[in-house]
């Protein structure tokens, strides 16, 4: 790899080409883009290397509070493929340290540019300074369950069919938050089970169960979805105990809807 001529490419090129030849990388101060494309960029290469990320705690839980980016993180620490410590004293630069080169990687929006060297002794030295930083650091602490549990325990307690449209809104969202971004994963999960006409309790002692949320959240959000019009339950009688409730899409265009089209009919129907 030239390290001195990753000028004006893609963010995510600049990250691929560093670390998938190497054994092991740092990862320096990434803001939050370079966070989620490192994260994207490691989930999609056939072999990738151990890579350890310091970073700002608020970049961190501003990146991984989107369900998309911190569900595959999660997957990727599972894997061992990925650890995150806190980085207090913030470096100048975005920097990627492998064990030939060190990057400085600046992002200037639809571009970027990784300004490299592969000096032996000015690697050596930037990379002994980081392992201490590394071993010093408190380990960033993920809260968001891995994809792949999120993914099986949905199949295997929720059924296939809604799985599929699980899977079908997260293919169809660049964003998976509740903030104004995108729906999160609650949010997602209970229009999915309504489409499937599954009961209230199933799908959050799931989502409970998994990691995703408590079920008092998921109680929380499906009133706030039936204030919206989004969500409609009716009463399932049971052998003994209250009724449950079956979650029930609240719109003729929800459930007119392809599972595809099921996040965005409802961010308009919100709108």
């Amino acid at each position: 790899m030239d390290t001195q001529n990753m000028v004006s490419r893609p963010l995510h090129a600049i990250i691929a080409d560093t670390v998938e030849a190497a054994q092991d990388v740092i990862v320096v101060n990434p803001a939050r883009e370079m966070i989620r494309e490192l994260v994207t960029t490691l989930d999609e290469l056939d072999a990738p290397p151990a890579v350890k990320v310091l970073a700002n705690e608020r970049a961190l839980k501003d990146e991984m509070d989107d369900f998309l980016i911190g569900s595959l993180a999660a997957d990727l620490i599972d894997a061992d493929i990925l650890a995150i410590r806190l980085l207090d004293e913030l470096a100048v630069n975005s920097l990627l340290v492998t064990s030939e080169d060190v990057v400085s990687v600046v992002d200037a929006g639809p571009t970027a540019a990784g300004l490299g060297t592969d000096d032996v002794s000015f690697v050596e030295a930037t990379r002994d300074f980081y392992d201490d930083q590394w071993d010093e650091a408190e380990p960033f602490t993920l809260r968001t369950p891995p994809l792949t549990a999120v993914r099986s325990t949905l199949e295997s307690e929720l059924g296939t069919e809604t799985l599929a449209d699980f899977d079908a809104v997260l293919d169809s969202l660049s964003v998976a938050r509740g903030d104004g971004e995108g729906i999160d994963e609650v949010t997602i999960s209970l229009l999915v089970a309504a489409r499937n006409e599954q009961l209230l309790y199933d799908i959050s002692k799931w989502g409970e169960d998994v990691g995703l949320a408590s079920k008092a959240t998921f109680s929380r959000t499906k009133t706030q979805l039936e204030d919206q019009g989004l969500l409609d339950t009716e009463k399932v009688p049971i052998d003994v105990g209250r009724p449950r409730l079956r979650l029930l899409l609240g719109t003729d265009a929800l459930r007119a809807a392809d599972a595809s089209e099921l996040a965005d009919k409802a961010m308009a129907h919100r709108r």
